[in-house]
């Protein structure tokens, strides 16, 4: 399951999960062109998939979601909280700072902690049908925890903070039947990358060692490997994907 995978680094996620011969759930907030775009691809790597649809700022009832989810196959491996809100493009980024913060604690990090153990519990109740742990991947940010100046940098620091702290608490809450981590991404190049100013394209190659804009591929192959058995061992942690953060100006 990929949730927000219409699109951008979930989709990338979803494609490259399918490449590896998982079979893939969908998510997108409603029915759309993307959407079934995603799914033909997918399909063209021989994946079976289908598709759920959710406005996670406005579900009350999460356990109806994963349900409805689960019972697809009768069970998931893996997990993926890739959905969340987008405030730099698009109608919200021209709301207020309150409300972006209060759409983002509700389309990313309650949606992540909820969907968690809704979907943690149900993995840990079949436990004793599986021989390998299932997993939980979250997203958050690589400078969550050093901080960014700015309305952007306060928000996300709050928001994917939020989610790589409660990413270390769910892997001791369902150890050691679920393995729950966290891919902090660094400036990775989805729609705002695109269309930023020459300003933001500058500081985004230079923050990174690697002198370049991460893309979804660099993240998808990331999710990747903790959802694989490469990865049993590895639990309750947080991996920077970001080419190697320059701290040093």
């Amino acid at each position: 399951m990929v949730t927000g995978s219409s699109s951008g680094i979930g989709k990338a996620i979803a494609l490259h999960l399918a490449g590896d011969g998982f079979d893939v759930i969908l998510h997108g907030r409603s029915p759309s062109e993307r959407i079934e775009q995603t799914k033909q691809e997918l399909e063209q790597t021989g994946a079976t998939t289908t598709a759920v649809f959710g406005d996670f700022s406005q579900t009350t009832n999460w356990d109806d979601f994963v349900g409805q989810a689960w019972n697809w196959k009768g069970h998931i491996d893996v997990w993926v909280n890739n959905a969340g809100g987008d405030v730099l493009t698009g109608e919200w980024s021209k709301r207020s700072f309150e409300q972006k913060l209060d759409y983002l604690l509700s389309t990313d990090v309650k949606s992540t902690l909820m969907l968690s153990r809704a979907i943690g519990t149900r993995m840990a109740n079949s436990a004793s049908e599986r021989t390998a742990p299932c997993s939980i991947i979250n997203i958050g940010w690589d400078q969550a925890a050093q901080g960014m100046a700015g309305d952007s940098g306060e928000m996300f620091a709050t928001t994917k903070g939020a989610i790589m702290a409660m990413t270390k608490s769910l892997a001791q809450s369902l150890a050691p039947d679920v393995r729950v981590n966290c891919v902090a991404p660094g400036w990775i190049k989805t729609a705002w990358g695109v269309d930023a100013s020459d300003t933001w394209q500058q500081r985004a190659r230079s923050d990174s060692l690697m002198k370049r804009w991460g893309t979804p591929s660099d993240i998808a192959a990331t999710v990747a490997f903790l959802a694989s058995e490469k990865a049993s061992f590895i639990s309750g942690q947080i991996i920077p994907v970001n080419g190697g953060f320059r701290f040093e100006k």
